[in-house]
């Protein structure tokens, strides 16, 4: 028998799992009030688990690896819906640029364990995949299987892709845990980032605020990466992730603050390391400063879970939403109707 199923939330991850359930043949209703406002429009893109791996995060990193596997086929299925190419660039290089940087680089290789997902880079060679990269590294790394995606262009597919499948959305506000049960539907599913603290306070989820920057290439620049690069600069993360007509640079974190105003000295410094290892960067045009809220646990792993009677949990993601959308669509959906995994080929 055909399921109806409520989505409470819009943003990349709930619009997956709303899509999966569509296709394999139930009603589906998406309620946001603003679709793809949240986490999902200020993240950089990153499908990268490997460089996300680190000691005691193993059950995430295994997540991610078998979400990476899907990606290919998930991107493939959207394209259809997209108006440009949503993957914008194939594989990553680390750099380093002190003996520390380079302590933590060799931490990430150790958890992952894999040289062929993720390798030592000498630094001559990193300068070559990465044109325009400042002299001074003192090591690097690279991950070549990993991708990364526009995320703005990603969501718009999402919502073309469903509203295909006869997905309905409702631009509303669901008011606390207790309006979970006036919703209607054989199933409910909490997507909803880091509002799903309101909705169901037992989850553990909390806000991470983060900021990310965007610039666009000069007529006269030199052109973006065609890599992303991630950097570790005197012990703190930079990302450089290519667009169409630029970057975006991510990003600065901080717990305990969901004021979404934008914070400018941590900024300045997120710049000035990303100027660090690319130059080139402050040629460019600035853009726009974002920040969001991601939805994090306190094991950094999602919750794809029950939560009691006709209620169900797929949020958490935190720093990976993008990433685990495909394996959080196809668990969501196998979750809520009790068939085997269908995974994209």
């Amino acid at each position: 028998m055909k399921k109806t199923v409520t989505v409470v939330g819009g943003g990349a991850v709930g619009l997956t799992v709303a899509w999966t359930l569509a296709r394999r043949g139930s009603t589906v209703t998406v309620v946001d009030p603003r679709p793809g406002s949240g986490a999902s429009w200020v993240a950089g893109g990153m499908i990268a688990p490997y460089s996300e791996a680190w000691p005691g995060e193993e059950e995430l990193y295994r997540l991610g690896v078998e979400s990476l596997g899907l990606w290919e086929g998930f991107a493939r299925d959207l394209q259809p819906y997209a108006d440009g190419p949503l993957v914008t660039s194939r594989g990553t290089v680390h750099l380093a640029v002190d003996e520390g940087d380079a302590a933590d680089l060799q931490t990430v290789a150790d958890a992952v364990g894999d040289p062929a997902v993720f390798a030592p880079l000498r630094p001559s060679a990193a300068a070559r995949a990465v044109p325009g990269a400042a002299p001074r590294i003192r090591a690097a790394a690279t991950a070549p299987d990993e991708i990364s995606v526009d995320n703005r262009l990603l969501h718009r597919a999402l919502r073309a892709a469903c509203a295909a499948e006869g997905v309905a959305f409702r631009a509303e506000e669901v008011g606390g845990a207790a309006a979970l049960d006036g919703l209607p539907g054989d199933a409910v599913i909490v997507c909803a980032g880091a509002d799903s603290a309101a909705l169901a306070p037992g989850l553990g989820v909390r806000p991470v605020k983060g900021e990310v920057v965007r610039l666009r290439r000069g007529p006269t620049c030199l052109p973006p990466p065609t890599v992303t690069v991630r950097a570790r600069v005197r012990g703190r993360q930079v990302y450089v992730v290519p667009r169409a007509d630029g970057v975006v640079v991510g990003a600065t974190q901080y717990e305990n603050d969901r004021d979404l105003g934008v914070r400018i000295g941590p900024v300045v410094e997120l710049l000035d390391d990303a100027f660090a290892v690319l130059p080139f960067l402050r040629e460019y045009e600035f853009v726009e400063v974002a920040a969001g809220l991601r939805p994090t646990t306190a094991g950094n792993v999602p919750v794809i879970a029950p939560l009691g009677g006709r209620v169900f949990a797929a949020t958490g993601h935190g720093r990976n939403g993008l990433l685990l959308a495909p394996v959080t669509g196809a668990r969501a959906a196998d979750m809520v109707l009790k068939q085997e995994v269908q995974a994209w080929s």
